[in-house]
């Protein structure tokens, strides 16, 4: 039964990525530079829109570092209303609250200024303006707004234009976003072309103030993307999201411990940015896998940062992949300079996994989680394997029992 199981996951993963070819991929029109954000009330005002809504969350406001935004707006006189009460891991309750807030006010496009948490909440809230009657629970999975769209005759929700506050999630370029159930205590993705943003801030000046930790835990989830993209199966890729997603890991390599020993390196803080976009870029197509299905499920039953979960996570899933990633891991380690002449691919790809492990610790990121439940460790794997399976094009197939045992090697010892 089992066999016949992975048969149909690689069978759909296959037609998946024929499929992709035909669908409506619109990048993102990239604004990049110190200072840039506040070019985009011009280009705002340039397309017509003079009302528009932002998403953010407390701590950005706290920190006045959307002063800039709100004074630009202004002088040019674009209405704006504020939706600032964005979770770190955004609810459904999150998205229904800012929908409130755009339809109340008759908002004509979505600034999303943040990092993930914001951005994946800006995006469904506009799937919501666009849809009023489908509900965020019906919007869950893939292609579960574009398809009511095209019977409807129109395609796309509102203007997108998203600001990120930190160099990690990608979202201002992914077709995804993440809600929080906090009923279910699920954390599940919602996966459509219509959500990706139509334009993109990239300004390093406003990642300056991120404190060092989260400086490295976005960096290395921004590295998960590009990993997880690039060592997954079938045709899901092309050749301009592989280079993306080199590109990324080689940037991230050189400028992640640059960004966190010295926050103010606008150079490094630049490119960790762009590097961010890129493997963004990347796994928009080529998708992510086990590391982000079962560090979601950690966000959801325990509330535990994104970025965290996937740099604790990682390394234990490309463990576990063994042999059939080799071949990509050994790749990866040459980008990223740690591949030595006379490397075995076995040996490439192993010394990629502890590069990536000293690194977490260079950066202090822990190794284990001590809120993971013995009793939790089953609905974790059923939910992260819900995810997964059969959409994501891993390099092997995890089973319940496989998939529980690497949630097992991730329990502190001591812990709950």
């Amino acid at each position: 039964m089992w066999a016949l199981m992975k048969a149909y996951y690689r069978t759909y993963q296959f037609f998946m990525g024929l499929s992709l070819n035909f669908l409506p991929w619109i990048e993102p029109e990239i604004i990049e530079g110190a200072g840039s954000v506040k070019k985009l009330p011009l280009i705002i005002k340039r397309k017509g829109i003079s009302n528009v809504l932002i998403v953010t969350d407390p701590g950005l406001m706290s920190l006045h570092l959307l002063d800039p935004l709100f004074e630009a707006l202004g002088s040019s006189g674009i209405k704006y209303s504020l939706y600032d009460q964005v979770q770190p891991n955004p609810t459904v309750e999150n998205i229904e609250a800012a929908f409130t807030v755009y339809r109340e006010n008759k908002c004509q496009a979505i600034i999303a200024f943040g990092g993930g948490s914001p951005m994946d909440c800006a995006k469904i809230t506009g799937a919501r303006a666009a849809r009023p009657n489908r509900s965020v629970i019906q919007m869950k999975g893939l292609f579960k707004v574009i398809m009511p769209a095209l019977k409807m005759g129109h395609l796309f929700p509102p203007t997108l234009f998203a600001v990120p506050t930190t160099a990690g999630t990608g979202s201002e370029t992914t077709v995804a976003a993440v809600v929080s159930n906090p009923d279910t205590h699920e954390k599940f993705p919602i996966n459509d072309p219509v959500l990706r943003p139509r334009y993109a801030v990239l300004d390093p000046t406003l990642t300056v103030g991120l404190p060092p930790h989260i400086t490295a835990t976005t960096g290395i989830d921004a590295l998960t993307h590009a990993v997880e993209s690039y060592i997954g199966k079938f045709n899901y890729n092309n050749a301009d999201t592989r280079i993306k997603a080199v590109m990324a890991v080689e940037m991230i390599f050189n400028n992640i411990e640059k960004a966190y020993k010295n926050g103010k390196d606008l150079e490094a803080r630049g490119q960790m940015l762009l590097a961010s976009y890129y493997a963004g870029y990347s796994f928009t197509r080529g998708c992510v896998g086990y590391v982000h299905g079962i560090g979601h499920k950690l966000g959801g039953m325990y509330g535990v940062p994104h970025g965290l979960a996937m740099s604790v996570v990682m390394p234990y899933v490309l463990d576990w992949y063994g042999e059939t990633a080799h071949k990509p891991l050994a790749e990866l380690a040459e980008v990223a300079g740690i591949a030595r002449f006379g490397m075995r691919q076995s040996e490439k790809a192993r010394a990629f996994i502890e590069a990536v492990k000293a690194l977490n610790s260079r950066l202090d990121i822990p190794t284990k989680f001590d809120c993971i439940k013995d009793e939790d460790i089953p609905t974790i794997a059923e939910y992260a394997l819900l995810e997964c399976n059969p959409m994501y094009p891993v390099p092997k197939i995890m089973s319940k029992e496989d998939c529980m045992a690497v949630i097992k090697c991730l329990k502190a010892q001591g812990g709950v």
